[in-house]
């Protein structure tokens, strides 16, 4: 009898559930788009109803397609969309406010004030994080302080926080369980890493009552089992993890000084460091990888803010194409960029840089520039903010003992884009390689799952599962990666210095 996982995915801009054998094959899928919401700028907002609703949806879709019931499938696996930050009533199950998006800055004066009171350190070493508003615990306090009557419910207890696993976790147990996973537990600047456990001092400072925190768990572990109407029968819930981290999982890094890239609508850059917690001397964060056990595993992670999302604002805000697909297309027209530098700051700079006031800037525009340079530019520039992150990421190995990454593992939605991967390649000077299955985020949080529920029996045996679709070879002289290297960081400090 084949066995089948189901991974529920839920990303910033979709819910999608991925039917998955135990060979890692995709069996079904189902997608639908998720709506964002802009209140003002700088502000990102999910209708957690909206997340729920699109997510139970697909989950319904997939099994149908598959052509499979609940009794079907082994497992449930969750990853998700980090940091995004929800609060509901334990009672009624009532969102009491949008959930607020791991993009969103409003948050950012109450990490001004952490900083100048001189707690920049002490976060650091217990969360492996800067203080920024891209994580939930700032963003949790600014729910409670700004929702009517939010403060004083949650010193009653009658409220509970989440980020979107936990949230999808209580709707599909019907509200029987409030629980996360360590590796989204790592993102909210609460949560101590090396003992894998709320940390009362950092929950004392933001001023959020205890009562709100989801128990934590292992990635790979018992999360209860879906209510019967949910997916027609009860399910077991075995495997959680933050995106980035499942990704991580499942392009089976799971050894130190393994790396992945993730190419959604941000990039994400993980390095595995073992059971060595590393702080960083180049931007970047530390941070829980997925972890199977109750063992401590740690990664160091670089975040760019505005990644495949660069080719959204070419379509919907330039015009300058009709669907995503065509980027490539129009960046081919022409050999290169013509010298232009597109630097996509829309919401700040995110690792190495860390500057939130940074807005996007085009540079190097001459009367010749075209569209197609334009674009071509744009798509660069998730290359060169990858290669800023990786060339950090290689500093901080060799410095800490360890060496350079070797090889670069790809996925996400714009990893497809052959001459992206290429010219990340040749920045780099180093193999990016892409896996035969590139879903693998979803596929993480299947083998999580499996994992918990036997259907595999250890790490070792998902390595065997792993395979290469093509392999990127670096074809550009190093004197002119360097050289165009250089150039960017030029065009970021014209950037950040505005």
């Amino acid at each position: 009898m084949t066995t089948y996982l189901l991974a529920l995915d839920q990303g910033t801009s979709s819910s999608r559930s991925i039917v998955f054998d135990a060979q890692g094959r995709i069996v079904a899928s189902a997608q639908q788009e998720l709506p964002q919401i802009y209140p003002r700028p700088g502000w990102v907002e999910h209708d957690p109803r909206e997340i729920w609703r699109t997510q139970l949806s697909t989950a319904r879709e997939a099994l149908t397609k598959a052509g499979l019931k609940a009794s079907d499938i082994r497992s449930v696996g969750i990853t998700n969309q980090r940091e995004t930050t929800i609060v509901w009533n334990r009672a009624t199950g009532t969102p009491i406010h949008h959930g607020i998006v791991w993009q969103d800055r409003r948050a950012e004066p109450t990490c001004q004030q952490l900083r100048e009171a001189g707690h920049s350190d002490a976060i650091l070493q217990k969360t492996g994080l800067r203080i920024d508003a891209y994580f939930s615990g700032t963003k949790l306090k600014w729910l409670l302080d700004h929702s009517p009557g939010a403060r004083a419910a949650a010193e009653r207890g009658e409220l509970a926080f989440g980020t979107v696993d936990s949230w999808l976790i209580w709707q599909l147990t019907g509200g029987k369980r409030h629980v996360t996973d360590v590796s989204n537990a790592s993102r909210t600047m609460l949560f101590n890493v090396h003992t894998n456990q709320w940390d009362a001092d950092l929950l004392a400072l933001l001023d959020i009552p205890a009562s709100l925190m989801p128990e934590v768990l292992p990635s790979a572990a018992d999360y209860g089992h879906t209510a019967e109407d949910v997916l027609g029968g009860a399910i077991h819930i075995g495997g959680v993890a933050g995106d980035q981290q499942s990704a991580l999982f499942g392009q089976a890094c799971f050894e130190a000084g393994m790396a992945k890239n993730t190419y959604g609508t941000g990039c994400f850059m993980l390095m595995h460091t073992g059971q060595q917690f590393q702080t960083s001397a180049n931007g970047l964060l530390t941070t829980s990888a997925a972890q199977p056990s109750g063992t401590p595993q740690f990664a160091l992670e670089g975040s760019v803010f505005v990644g495949g999302a660069v080719v959204q604002w070419l379509r919907d805000g330039l015009r300058a194409i009709e669907h995503s697909g065509q980027v490539q297309q129009l960046a081919e027209s022409v050999p290169d960029s013509g010298g232009v530098m597109l630097v996509p700051a829309f919401t700040g700079l995110g690792a190495p840089y860390w500057d939130a006031d940074a807005r996007g800037s085009i540079t190097g525009l001459t009367r010749g520039t075209t569209l197609a340079h334009i674009a071509r530019a744009a798509l660069e520039s998730i290359a060169y903010q990858s290669a800023a992150l990786l060339l950090a990421m290689s500093r901080d190995a060799v410095a800490n003992g360890g060496a350079a990454v070797s090889e670069l593992r790809v996925d996400g939605g714009a990893c497809v884009n052959n001459l992206l991967m290429q010219f990340q390649a040749d920045l780099l000077g180093i193999p990016v390689v892409r896996p035969a299955c590139v879903e693998t985020t979803a596929l993480g949080a299947a083998y999580l799952a499996g994992l918990s529920s036997d259907v595999y029996q250890s790490t070792e045996e998902l390595s065997q599962l792993w395979k290469a679709e093509r392999r990127f070879v670096p074809t550009m002289d190093k004197a002119r990666a360097d050289e165009l290297m250089a150039r960017w960081e030029r065009a970021v400090r014209q950037t950040t210095a505005q």
